[in-house]
């Protein structure tokens, strides 16, 4: 096995330096790492930084004078390095071949498995330099496995026109709200494979939505799971009642248990769905402990979400970086929010999830992303976040201000500022009349043409746009 392997690295390098077509496709791919042997790893690298510098192939001449004008080399090793050099001979043939590419390509995933087995090992052992826990390890070992050469290399604006035409003209799974304006604003609901960020202060409203959207997708047949690390699973599970059995959250505990029997047999007659509630303890649980779940879920219910709640992501933590390493909480934050987002394209559902003002946003009636607690890689990693906002006067009219801060899915400068109701009583968000926007500064509102919520497009005959309220 050795003295194969010894075989194909020369290869390697041999067409690396004497064929163009074999060393452009395959170069992107190969790593310094991959060559266990120091002296042939210096090769490459010199192979390489010429390619990448100059855009053309090195010769033996100019790979032997960098070599000279590298410091720090050890004797032995230039030697041996340069024995290499003045080895790579021109191959008989320089034809491109399937089996050369994909004998490279072979050599590249056994060589990254192989390193991320140590490097896991390290891990475990604790000799691991760059702050990783072993939450880490699937991750290291998974981006491992994925080591391919990959034949795409970008969209070709002409020649793949017919393909975007088409993409432009595929109907997008989404999962709709039940509030008119946050339709709009998302061209007819969540896509999947998105982190969706709620920002409010504390005892605004971030749980409420949560919790009243959860609701929401349970009445439309959707699987719904969601992860409290802040609230006891009985505490969302209570708020959820008090939307969908429309009961003020201070009677439940005075209703008959037929008649909340009752109730919950009428809810399950109505909807296919499931909403599982899973507590973690504050700060303990990561997207690896999520993922773990969800493989429970699946085993032992048969149960798949639609949708995952994650309430909230500040107190989530990092499986990629140790609990008190040495990092700010830019790069903490980041990280959570980078893994919960890997999570939703892994398991292709969205994730919402939500997050602190910080002191200031607290007080201000108009907050922005530099009001985002802790750290501003979070608005970087997420594909929608909206703030909520309160004040005294708008609790006395039972609404909530809506401001837009980011969104990848339509122009967030369209309805940047919108009023929705709250019936903070029955943990219950709802549609008011369209005469309660009009008043809203820097709305970027126009009342027509208005959207067709099921689809998420212009309406082309103007309509009416009321709003409805509960009952």
């Amino acid at each position: 096995m050795t003295g194969s392997l010894e075989r194909i690295e020369r290869l390697i390098l041999s067409h690396l330096i004497h064929n163009e077509n074999f060393s452009r496709k395959v170069v992107p791919y190969v790593k310094a790492e991959y060559f266990e042997d120091t002296s042939e790893r210096m090769v490459f690298k010199l192979i390489q930084e010429y390619i990448l510098k100059h855009n053309d192939l090195p010769t033996k001449q100019s790979l032997s004078i960098d070599l000279d004008q590298l410091d720090g080399v050890h004797e032995s090793d230039y030697t041996k390095s340069s024995e290499i050099i003045h080895s790579l001979n021109k191959p008989e043939s320089t034809d491109i071949t399937p089996w050369l590419v994909e004998q490279s390509e072979t050599f590249c995933q056994d060589k990254a498995i192989y390193n991320a087995v140590v490097n896991a090992i390290a891990i475990l052992e604790g000799n691991e330099k760059t702050h990783l826990s072993k939450g880490a390890i699937p991750t290291v070992l998974s981006d491992a496995l994925a080591v391919s050469f990959d034949p795409h290399v970008g969209h070709d604006f002409i020649e793949d026109a017919e393909n975007r035409f088409e993409f432009y003209h595929r109907v997008e799974e989404k999962l709709e709200y039940d509030l008119e304006m946050f339709n709009k604003i998302t061209k007819g609901g969540l896509p999947k494979k998105t982190l969706n960020i709620c920002l409010a202060g504390t005892g605004v409203g971030k749980s409420l939505f949560m919790c009243h959207q959860a609701a929401a997708a349970l009445s439309v047949n959707k699987n719904v799971l969601y992860i409290t690390l802040e609230m006891a699973e009985e505490r969302i599970a209570e708020r959820i009642d008090a939307n969908l059995l429309d009961i003020p959250m201070s009677q439940l505990e005075e209703i008959p248990r037929d008649m909340y029997k009752k109730k919950i047999d009428k809810l399950k007659g109505k909807t296919k769905g499931k909403v599982i509630i899973k507590e973690y303890p504050t700060a303990s649980a990561s997207a690896m402990h999520f993922k773990n779940l969800l493989g429970e879920l699946n085993l032992k219910r048969n149960f798949v979400p639609d949708i995952i709640f994650i309430d909230y992501l500040n107190i989530c933590t990092s499986s990629r970086i140790k609990a008190g390493a040495n990092v700010n909480s830019y790069t903490y934050i980041k990280s959570i929010a980078e893994e919960l987002r890997g999570l939703a394209v892994e398991y292709d559902v969205p994730i919402v999830s939500a997050t602190q003002t910080t002191r200031t946003g607290f007080t201000s009636t108009d907050i922005g992303l530099e009001d985002t607690s802790e750290s501003f890689g979070l608005p970087a990693t997420a594909d929608f976040m909206f703030a909520l906002i309160s004040s005294e006067e708008m609790e006395e009219l039972n609404q909530l201000l809506v401001k837009q801060l980011k969104n990848r899915y339509n122009d967030p400068t369209s309805y940047r500022k919108f009023i929705i109701g709250v019936d903070r009583s029955k943990m219950r968000l709802y549609d008011v009349e369209q005469k309660a926007q009009e008043d809203i500064s820097d709305s970027g509102q126009d009342d027509e043409p208005l959207f067709d919520t099921s689809t998420g497009n212009r309406m082309r005959n103007k309509a009416d746009f009321g709003g409805f309220q509960y009952e």
